[in-house]
């Protein structure tokens, strides 16, 4: 059998049928239903955050948000990330002014974000990668001294905490992804989770039509999870810490095997930083084989791995021409794109895989 890149976690079968057999009854089906409600309730109290707001999927979510906050003009990101950031600052008539990366974590590089800020900036929309986090004592300390938002990407981060601080008490705000793919999934979603009371009820407007008390309020769209994906996160999220501790045991069986290999990086752990174990990236920079030669090798092998994230958002066909999207720009992010190789990593991952898999990296002839 192939060994794909990822493997949705999934529940006990009959504790998800013993849960979903409530909606037989009730027929509620979305619209914010007690299981909508009861999963909000579990995942504030598991970030530790006031505020938190479900969404149908994360990318409407982060569109939400931009809009939810009426940005204008121009917002520092970074162009190393998966396609939904950038176009979610387009899509909601922003400007993405690209800001290169931090080699040693793939986050934005915060010594290079206030060169970025021009009058028409309003927010910087940093994105956390791989698990790890963006240095948000700095980019906190930039948005107040310029008065900007600061809205995070934090789809790779669910879980992770930095000195005992969850991730979605960062910043303004924080949007995390529940797609299958995820660490916590359910089975599509996301959430915006905030400090702020008045941001979470336009939210909640903005995804519904725009109602509050049965009036139109704002020109709201649709964006609301349904009971099948609560239920879906509510079984998934008594197992997940069960889960990172099954990733970190795959995570530390591929360090144990790739490490010291001459043209082979791994990320190293950041300092106070607990980790979700979300994806295992490798860079192959300088190996006898280039990041194409081994992700083409591992193919033929049935190992499915992923250049990810490759190419940069800024050299995607959709935007070319366009001004400021020139990877060039932002050399760092370009290199790494270039080299970077995620691996197969999920729960049940086997030490033979494991084992499969660099054996394959490690013997493939010159």
């Amino acid at each position: 059998m192939p060994i794909p890149i990822t493997r949705s976690s999934m529940p006990p079968f009959d504790e998800y049928c013993a849960q979903i057999k409530d909606l037989w009854d009730s027929r509620w089906l979305t619209n914010s239903g007690s299981k909508h409600k009861e999963l909000e309730s579990a995942l504030k109290a598991y970030l530790d955050i006031p505020n938190l707001t479900l969404f149908t999927n994360g990318h409407l979510a982060l569109e939400y948000i931009f809009n939810a906050m009426k940005l204008e003009g121009e917002v520092i990101t970074t162009p190393f990330t998966f396609a939904s950031t950038t176009h979610a600052i387009v899509r909601t008539g922003l400007t993405p002014v690209f800001c290169d990366i931090d080699p040693l974590s793939c986050t934005i590089d915060v010594k290079k974000i206030e060169s970025l800020i021009t009058e028409e900036t309003s927010a910087i929309v940093p994105v956390h990668v791989y698990g790890n986090l963006c240095d948000d004592e700095e980019i906190s300390k930039i948005a107040e001294k310029h008065n900007l938002k600061v809205i995070y990407d934090a789809a790779h981060a669910f879980g992770a905490t930095y000195k005992g601080k969850g991730v979605a008490s960062f910043g303004d705000a924080s949007m995390f992804s529940f797609h299958a793919t995820k660490v916590f999934h359910t089975i599509e979603g996301g959430a915006i989770a905030c400090k702020d009371d008045g941001l979470v009820s336009r939210l909640n407007a903005l995804k519904n039509f725009g109602y509050i008390a049965g009036q139109i309020a704002h020109a709201g769209g649709n964006a609301k999870m349904n009971e099948f994906q609560a239920i879906m996160g509510l079984c998934n999220l008594r197992y997940l810490e069960a889960e990172i501790e099954k990733r970190k045991t795959a995570f530390e069986h591929y360090t144990q095997r790739l490490s010291d290999i001459p043209g082979i990086k791994l990320f190293a752990q950041q300092e106070d930083v607990k980790r979700n174990y979300a994806y295992f990236p490798v860079l192959f920079d300088g190996f006898r084989h280039s990041r194409d030669e081994i992700h083409a090798t591992l193919k033929t092998h049935g190992v499915v791995a992923r250049k990810y994230f490759y190419p940069l958002t800024s050299n995607f066909d959709s935007y070319a021409g366009l001004p400021g999207f020139d990877s060039s720009l932002t050399p760092v992010a370009l290199h790494i794109s270039n080299c970077i190789l995620t691996l197969p990593l999920f729960a049940d991952i086997s030490p033979d895989e494991i084992d499969f898999i660099c054996d394959i990296i490690i013997n493939t002839s010159p």
